[in-house]
């Protein structure tokens, strides 16, 4: 799963923030602190043999966005720039292009498939004593299990 988050993370470098937000900073890992704004790749379960003789596994990915809080309206815009299903700002379009073209396997070849499903828990996040508006974003990532 270390390859497959760290890819993801790769995927997520691709959005284009707003004039004068900066860049969005991208760990495949749960940090110890982040430069905000910042997309991480966090805890993940593994659902094992959803076909017969391994052939695929099902994973669900939680990752997290996090915006510093300089105004909070202001970063609440960037991160619903960040959350909407489309746009230069779309983390759902940077991650879903990951996927690559039909029939080819999606990051890089790291899994079969991979599908950002749904956004959750919009508030306001703590991470390492600093308050930030956030999103948690769930992708499913299907893979062959014997490999």
């Amino acid at each position: 799963m270390a390859e497959i988050r760290e890819a993801i993370a790769d995927a997520a470098r691709a959005v284009v923030l707003p004039a004068g937000v900066g860049t969005l900073t991208c760990s495949g890992h749960t940090p110890d602190s982040v430069i905000a704004p910042h997309f991480f790749a966090g805890e993940y379960s593994v659902e094992f043999d959803k076909a017969m003789n391994r052939s695929l596994d099902e994973a669900e990915l939680t990752c997290r966005v996090l915006v510093g809080r300089n105004d909070d309206t202001t970063a609440q815009r960037i991160l619903d720039a960040l959350l909407s299903g489309s746009g230069p700002a779309s983390l759902k379009a940077a991650i879903q292009a990951a996927n690559g073209a039909p029939g080819v396997p999606a990051l890089g070849g790291l899994v079969e498939a991979l599908h950002l499903t749904r956004v959750q828990g919009y508030r306001w996040y703590e991470h390492q004593g600093t308050q930030y508006v956030g999103a948690e974003l769930i992708i499913r990532i299907f893979g062959d299990g014997r490999s």
